[in-house]
Order: C-alpha cells, then sequence, then structure tokens
C-alpha cells in the first residue's frame, strides 16, 4: 500500500505539472495575441459591423436552439462549465481522441475572436483565460450577440445576418423552428453541416439541435420539423 501511496502521489505532482505548465503556455498564447490587439479591440470589430444582431433582434426559437445545443446551462455557470469539462475529459479519454471539447459559448467567442479554430489544448488553455476576461466586460446576452454574429455558418456566411438572408431570404428576427434549428446547429462543423453542401448531414444535426430542444424544455415532445426544411 506505501508503494501504491507513492506512485499515487508521483502520478498527482506529474498531472499537476503538466496542466500548470498547459496553463502557463495557453496564458503566454492569449498575452501575445492580446499585445497584436487588445480584447476589447476585437470586440469592436464586430459590434461596429452594419449588419450586427442585437440579441433582441433574433427569434427566439433561435437563440433557444443555440443555447439548447451549444451550451445549455449557459446562464447558470461562469466563464467556464466545470461539469462540462469532466464530461469531456472523460469521453476524450474514453475515445483515445479529442472529441469532444466542454466548451461554453464563452470560450468559443475567445475561439473565434483571439485564436484559431485549431483542436489542441494550449488554444483551449488560452480559450479560458479570454472567456474570463469576456464575462468580466460583457453580460451574457452581449457574449451571446459576439458568438452568433462571429461564428462561420458556411457558404461563405460570417454572422446570423448574413446567414438567415443567405440561406432564407428573412431577417434573424423571423426565423421559425424549422430554419432556427438549421442554422443553431451549423457553426459546430460548417463544411460539413451547411445545408447547401451536405443537405442530409445538415438534416441529421437540425434532428439533434430539436431533439435537445425537447430536452431542455425549449419546445414541446410534439414539435417536429417540416420534411423539406
Amino acid at each position: 500500500m506505501k508503494l501504491f501511496g507513492k506512485i499515487f502521489f508521483i502520478l498527482l505532482i506529474l498531472l499537476v505539472v503538466a496542466f500548470s505548465i498547459i496553463f502557463f503556455i495557453g496564458f503566454s498564447a492569449y498575452s501575445s495575441a492580446l499585445k497584436e490587439k487588445p480584447l476589447l479591440e476585437r470586440v469592436e470589430e464586430v459590434t461596429s459591423d452594419e449588419h450586427f444582431i442585437k440579441f433582441d433582434d433574433m427569434s427566439e426559437l433561435y437563440r433557444n436552439a443555440v443555447i439548447a445545443v451549444e451550451d445549455h446551462r449557459y446562464y447558470d455557470h461562469g466563464p467556464v462549465d466545470y461539469i462540462a469539462i469532466a464530461r469531456a475529459v472523460f469521453t476524450n479519454i474514453k475515445s483515445g481522441e479529442l472529441q469532444e471539447g466542454g466548451s461554453t459559448i464563452t470560450q468559443q467567442v475567445a475561439k473565434n475572436l483571439v485564436f484559431s479554430q485549431e483542436q489542441n489544448w494550449v488554444r483551449k488553455s488560452g480559450e479560458i483565460f479570454a472567456a474570463f476576461d469576456l464575462e468580466r466586460n460583457y453580460n451574457k446576452n452581449e457574449i451571446f450577440e459576439l458568438y452568433v454574429n462571429s461564428a462561420y455558418f458556411g457558404d461563405g456566411y460570417y454572422g446570423i445576418y448574413d446567414a438567415s438572408h443567405g440561406y432564407y431570404d428573412k431577417d434573424p428576427k423571423d426565423l421559425n423552428l424549422d430554419e432556427a434549428s438549421m442554422l443553431a446547429g451549423v457553426p459546430n462543423a460548417p463544411s460539413v453541416y451547411s445545408p447547401n453542401v451536405n443537405p442530409d448531414l445538415a438534416k441529421e444535426r437540425q434532428a439533434h439541435v430539436i431533439e435537445k430542444m425537447k430536452e431542455y424544455g425549449y419546445i414541446s415532445q410534439n414539435a417536429t420539423i417540416k420534411e423539406g426544411a
């Protein structure tokens, strides 16, 4: 038992050291990015766009669809959702690869505004520092606005205004359930879920969004999407 205890203690120390190094590198990467362009300036580039859509100018169905599929505890946690991270770590260890990130909407804004789309632990740790800065300066609805206005929706559409007009020729506030659930699912993998590129995969993703909306009580269990939507 003493040997086991020593081994466990050594492994614990190595784990702490490893995480400390990752976070130090992540903080350094974030600090370097801010030297190139401050976070508030990056935010202003998004909010000053003539097609920037405010929270109240989006369909409630669309807002709920995004929350349900991307971060259903968004209004209940801080910049980081430790429950989601723990679940993601378990999933990734079980699968042996980085399948799930556990990122909050705030962290995804940090990725869109500060970091590249590349999946790696350095970027993930850097996101955390950026996420805390974002929530120190902006409220949850403002951060949600930044997310949907900076996300890529495939087919060259950046932001919910372009996506809504490009795919459906209507303003974001007029999106119905079929349209809202489709657009909520695209940013997860735009090249895969763009309805104009992979309509079948887009429909599968849309169905997943609908199920999440039902699961978290945003729509009734009887709600369905149209076959042609």
